[in-house]
Formats: structure tokens, sequence, C-alpha cells
């Protein structure tokens, strides 16, 4: 009787094997159909590196602090002023390569650091300069966060994460 039911259960496992060692057997030499059109590797590279270019150079638009979902908890301005502190690490010259990823993330921190003023228990008018400087700034960039905008507003840009940064050193208790 046992030597039936391991029969039983043998069979089945030993057919599915025949058949998965045929599948995975067969082979082709003949490469893609004829419907799969030929790509030089070093074409498909530049491709994907041109895409990638696209896609880092479009910085993801950051919404205004007042078109935040009611959800998402405010953020503290010593986190917020941290993340702008933290793009002093980075840089890029004019036109460099990594531009468009360093001049949107100084945007964005400013961004972030606009609405954690904002929503602050103390309340917007405890940081009347440095909302002033980012509204004067989003007034500048209309919206476009486009890298050739944020490059032509390079100056604005860094000059108001300058200037919010020298602020902030002068209020310590607001971060830390």
């Amino acid at each position: 009787m046992l030597i039936r039911n391991g029969l039983r259960a043998a069979i089945p496992a030993m057919v599915l094997g025949a058949l998965l060692a045929g599948c995975s057997a067969a082979t082709t030499t003949d490469g893609p159909g004829d419907d799969v059109p030929y790509v030089a590797p070093e074409k498909a590279e530049a491709a994907a590196e041109a895409a990638a270019a696209k896609v880092s150079a479009s910085p993801s638009p950051t919404p205004e602090p007042e078109d935040l979902p009611a959800t998402e908890p405010p953020m503290l301005v010593r986190d917020a002023f941290a993340g702008l502190q933290a793009t002093y690490q980075d840089g890029c010259k004019p036109g460099g390569a990594n531009c468009a990823y360093f001049l949107g993330r100084v945007n964005e921190e400013l961004t972030r650091l606009d609405r954690a003023m904002k929503t602050d228990d103390q309340g917007p008018g405890h940081f009347p300069e440095p909302i002033a400087w980012i509204g004067t700034l989003r007034t500048a960039l209309k919206g476009d966060l486009g890298v050739d905008n944020l490059e032509k507003h390079r100056t604005l840009l860094l000059g108001t994460r300058d200037k919010i940064n020298t602020w902030m050193q002068g209020h310590p208790e607001d971060y830390r």
C-alpha cells in the first residue's frame, strides 16, 4: 500500500520534471524575429543616457504650501533648514552635468522651509524676511521649474538660500 501511494505521488512529479526539462532545453540561434529592429549597443546606451538626462533635467514641481493635503504633518523648521544647509555640500558650474539636480534641490529645500515656516507654531509672522525672500523667488520663477529657468535665476535662487542661511544663523532658537 505504501509503495502504491508513493508511485502515485512520484508519477506526476516525473511527468512534470520531464515537461520542465523539455521547455528549458529549447534554444534558438535565430535571434529576434524580423519584427524586432536591430539597435546598435552604443546607440541604445546613448538613448538611455539621454532619457535619464531628460528625466533629471525636469525636476518635479513642488506644491505650494497652501496646496498640500491636510493629512501631511507639518515639517519642523529645524528639519527643513537642515535640508537647505545640506545643499551647501553640493554645487555645480553653470551648465554643468548635475546642475538640474542641484538647482532643483535648492528650490525644493527652499519650498520645504517656506512651508515649515508658514505652519510653525509661532506663526508665519515669526519668519517675515525668509518668507518674503522665498516669495520673491517664487514670483521670479513664475512656476517654471525647468532647468533653463532655474539656471536663468541661479543668482536669485542661491542668493535666497544664502540670505536665509545668514538670517537663520542669527536666530538659532528657531532651528535647535
